[in-house]
């Protein structure tokens, strides 16, 4: 009886070990299996593929999110293209609604580096890989790509132009972002490493408005009463930009301040052309929203981008010697 209890052990021992390595090698040969044959990962289980951006009222998203849906079309997904108003908590939601559809993939311009952090993982965890674009988060290995404009040499190239506009010297004006967004401070950075450098130029004044054109024409209309002989702004992005650009028009100064962008807009390039507006960097949203979307879908077919997670996309230094091959953030030489 006893050497029969030995037996039995022994015998359960064995069919548990095997179990478990069966199930490890199934696992194992499922993930080759679909990377040898390009037979396309579930993702998420459905073909659609979600496009949270912000606001689609602001050009430089909306071209994002009409690249993306565009190229994901024609790769043959469905497309739920919708907005998170830089709204942490809607942003939340809507990644809740993609894994509730079972999103294929998730292509993402967030609504803040931190408070992304825990909705990308969930959709990782359900299935629904993301790849981000245009902003960073600050937290690496969840999301499958980051793919972002370089904002520290579009800033810096830029800030050299105005430095020139500027004739090296003279009072200026900042505008800042969203502080809770990485490339405001990337932005920021940048500018100041080149312009710094010269002591005759002078920051008077440094308000954050939000990346939004009436905040900024606010702000800059109130700087400018403060700041009688400021000759140049700085601005993190060509919202804000054109913001500034209508202040300075209604305070009867219009072409005698140097301003400054980022982004690339189609009304940068316009208010460039008529000598309102010294520059911008572009950053080639369309180009950035279509690798994110192809990555995608390598992904879903291969398991893997075959790229690293963070992707840097240089940015077009754009002035009126080059104005005219720019359009809707696409540069064609």
């Amino acid at each position: 009886m006893q050497k029969f209890k030995k037996i039995l052990l022994t015998v359960a021992s064995l069919c548990l070990m095997a179990a478990m390595l069966a199930g490890c090698g199934a696992q194992d040969t499922k993930s080759a299996s679909n990377a040898k044959s390009g037979e396309p990962l579930k993702g998420g289980g459905s073909k659609i593929i979600y496009i949270i951006t912000p606001s689609h009222s602001n050009p430089f998203f909306k071209t994002e999110a009409e690249a993306a849906s565009a190229k994901a079309k024609a790769l043959g997904y469905e497309v739920k293209a919708v907005s998170h108003d830089d709204d942490a908590t809607k942003q939340s939601e809507l990644f809740d609604n993609a894994i509730s559809d079972k999103a294929a993939a998730i292509i993402c311009d967030n609504a803040g580096a931190d408070a992304t952090v825990a909705a990308v993982q969930k959709a990782r965890d359900a299935g629904s890989p993301t790849f981000l674009i245009d902003r960073e988060i600050n937290s690496s290995g969840i999301a499958i790509s980051q793919i972002v404009a370089n904002n520290y040499q579009g800033a810096k190239g830029i800030a050299e132009k105005f430095v020139e506009q500027m004739g090296e010297k003279g009072e200026y004006a900042e505008l800042l972002g969203k502080e809770s967004d990485t490339n405001a401070g990337v932005r920021s950075g940048a500018f100041h490493e080149v312009i710094d450098q010269y002591p005759d130029m002078k920051m008077v004044a440094q308000q954050t408005a939000n990346w939004e054109q009436t905040e900024a024409n606010q702000k800059v209309e109130t700087i400018l009463q403060s700041n009688p002989n400021i000759k140049g702004v700085i601005c993190g992005n060509d919202t804000m930009a054109m913001g500034a650009i209508a202040a300075i028009k209604n305070a009867g100064l219009a072409g005698k301040i140097a301003v400054i962008g980022v982004d690339g807009s189609d009304e940068a390039a316009a208010a460039i052309r008529d000598g309102a507006m010294t520059g911008t960097a572009l950053q080639q949203a369309a180009l950035i929203a279509e690798m994110a979307v192809e990555q995608a879908d390598k992904y879903l077919k291969s398991g893997s981008t075959g790229l690293d997670e963070k992707q840097l996309v240089d940015c077009v230094i754009i002035t009126k010697d080059n104005v005219a091959k720019l359009k809707a953030f696409v540069y064609k030489e």
